[in-house]
């Protein structure tokens, strides 16, 4: 079926190469594949062993832009035939090229929610439907995708959207060039694959099986299951059988099932022999490089259930099997990701964001392409209207006027069609830092949140954001560092930091709130990172009193929720504190009691708490 030379490959490696075969054979029905891969020889070899298995079948690849636009992605007004013809002309999508083929996405987790829903319709429906520029088309369209994921560490993920449709999963990110060979699918075999694939019948005990799997991993989509099943009945296709069985459920589960498993069936929870406890939860980096428990043989008198699960186990993700262990895996991928900034609208510079009706003002851009798009339709329309004026009566008023000079032009564009361009542009990202130099937090934590703010600093020079540090102590709190992405004078200001004295926790706020405003004012996005112990007894003005200096340490925590800004709070006491977990719910920031963490732990929570945007 596949052939491959006589060295030693990879097990993910042989399983990339089912998935491909997989595809070749079903390409529509399975969704498509997440090919998680930098660009490289190894992801190119996978690629060309699949192109080779579909020439024969006269199975179209087409590659997507990632920042098409929707008159070529779904299709519409073919501009240029529209004004030969002197009529609308409908224009095929790519989308709709793509049919009984394959789309290619790279990059994909760059893709918007926007985007991704489209392709994400048309693949439920198989159907493209488009109604725009003057134009009702309906086309049937059955294609799979491949969606290149080159994100690393915690960058962003493709769209959940598209996630959830394709079916298999495969991560050649840990296969090296040497542990790879090249493909040779049988197009012969494939062929056949396809012809038996209707007549594949599927027991209800195979149902019954995939189900209770789903529900046992924790995946909490009906499209998991239903995916799974047509993986199984297209590798009994590819094998010759006529009915699903054993291995091909342990396939769909491997294929499927195991990267979008949440949680481990209680059968493998993790035990005291475990590399991983849940008193030193991992994190995804450490399960790279330290794999959890190997999975336990697979009983052949075992029940069958148990070994597909074994099975799926054991294609597990090191890293996400670690997390799983220590109950820390996310429930659901998202598309989010990043920390590059708010996306804000302009009209001179940013990335191309479409087209809006409007007038050319001052600092406005015309889009000429979507003008004339928008003037074509009328184009009959206004020269039946030209021959009235000027075989009836000449024209009355001033306006009519212009529109007679207007009608020895080819092409008439009237003051509705303008269409002003807009962008879109990633602001600068600034992390404001405001540390509780007070007393209580110099005896208890000051010298873990010192080390904690200098590995939040790194981070922060490492993706180019403006760092700022505020303290408050004593009576008042001070700007120690200015925005910045000077690492060393961050470094120099952050060693000086003294501590002792009262806590103005209200002035601190304050002070954070007015740097955040400015920030704004400049056209950055503020994060805020505030590590106190929340026990505030210097009121804001200054004068002594625990009451005092909480109510009003409440009230700049109501301001700073009202500014809208996304904001940590860390509790820097020894046991979590009430009064932090309130001030931290007023002010509405993330709240994370850490009572036994050290600097490193305290960075990797924040770092982890600091929402995408």
């Amino acid at each position: 079926m596949i052939g491959v030379d006589d060295r030693e490959v990879s097990p993910r490696w042989a399983d990339a190469a089912c998935a491909a075969a997989l595809l070749a054979i079903d390409p529509a029905g399975l969704g498509g594949v997440v090919l998680r891969a930098g660009a490289g020889p190894v992801r190119d070899r996978w690629l060309a062993g699949l192109q080779r298995a579909l020439p024969a079948l006269d199975t179209p690849l087409r590659r997507m832009p990632l920042h098409i636009t929707d008159g070529r992605l779904l299709g519409g007004l073919d501009l240029a035939a529209t004004l030969r013809a002197g009529r609308p002309v409908a224009e095929r999508g790519l989308l709709a090229d793509c049919d009984g083929g394959l789309l290619l996405v790279p990059m994909a987790e760059r893709l918007t929610a926007a985007l991704a829903a489209r392709v994400g319709s048309v693949l439920d429906d198989r159907e493209l439907q488009v109604e725009r520029d003057g134009l009702a088309l309906s086309l049937t369209t059955r294609f799979g995708v491949i969606a290149f994921d080159e994100s690393e560490g915690d960058d962003a993920r493709p769209p959940a959207a598209l996630l959830d449709r394709l079916a298999m999963r495969v991560d050649l990110t840990a296969v090296a060039f040497a542990e790879s060979a090249p493909l040779e699918i049988d197009g012969a075999a494939i062929a056949a694959a396809r012809a038996r694939l209707p007549g594949v019948d599927v027991p209800a005990q195979c149902h019954a099986q995939i189900c209770a799997l789903t529900l046992a991993l924790g995946i909490d989509s009906l499209r998991a299951a239903l995916l799974a099943l047509r993986v199984a009945r297209a590798h009994a296709a590819w094998q010759g059988r006529d009915v699903v069985g054993e291995p091909d459920l342990a396939v769909a589960g491997r294929l499927v099932l195991a990267a979008r498993a949440t949680q481990l069936p209680s059968m493998y929870a993790a035990t005291e022999d475990d590399d991983v406890s849940r008193s030193d939860p991992p994190t995804a980096q450490d399960g790279d490089a330290n794999d959890a428990a190997p999975p336990p043989p697979a009983d052949p008198h075992a029940p069958l259930d148990d070994r597909v699960l074994a099975a799926t186990r054991a294609a597990i993700p090191p890293g996400l099997l670690a997390l799983l262990q220590a109950g820390l895996a996310p429930r659901r991928a998202t598309g989010a990701g990043g920390r590059a900034g708010a996306s804000r609208s302009g009209q001179r510079r940013g990335r191309p964001a479409g087209a809006r009706r409007g007038e050319l003002r001052a600092g406005a851009r015309l889009n000429v392409v979507e003008t004339l798009r928008a003037a074509a339709p009328w184009q009959p329309l206004r020269r039946a209207e030209r021959h009235r004026y000027g075989s009836e009566a000449a024209p009355v008023t001033a306006e009519d006027a212009q529109q007679a000079r207007c009608g020895r032009a080819r092409v008439e564009v009237r003051r509705d069609d303008l269409r002003i361009a807009r962008f879109k542009q990633r602001t600068q990202t600034s992390t404001l830092f405001a540390v509780d130099a007070s007393g209580s937090s110099a005896l208890h934590r000051l010298a873990e949140a010192k080390g904690a703010v200098e590995l939040l600093l790194a981070d922060c020079y490492v993706r180019r954001d403006e760092v700022a540090l505020i303290a408050f102590r004593g009576q008042r709190a001070d700007l120690l560092l200015p925005p910045t992405r000077s690492l060393v004078r961050a470094k120099r200001s952050l060693a000086g930091l003294p501590g002792g004295g009262a806590t103005p926790l209200a002035a601190g706020l304050e002070a954070l709130l007015n740097l955040a405003q400015a920030e704004l004012r400049r056209g950055h996005t503020p994060v805020a990172v505030v590590l106190t112990d929340g026990r505030a007894n210097m009121a804001r003005d200054g004068t002594a009193g625990r009451a005092a200096g909480d109510s009003d340490a409440l009230a700049m925590a109501r301001r700073l929720r009202g500014a809208g800004l996304q904001s940590v709070l860390i509790d820097t006491s020894p046991r979590p504190q009430p009064a932090a977990a309130l001030l931290a719910d007023t002010m509405g920031a993330r709240y994370l009691p850490l009572p036994h963490a050290d600097a490193q732990r305290m960075a990797a929570a924040v770092q982890t708490a600091l929402p995408p945007h």
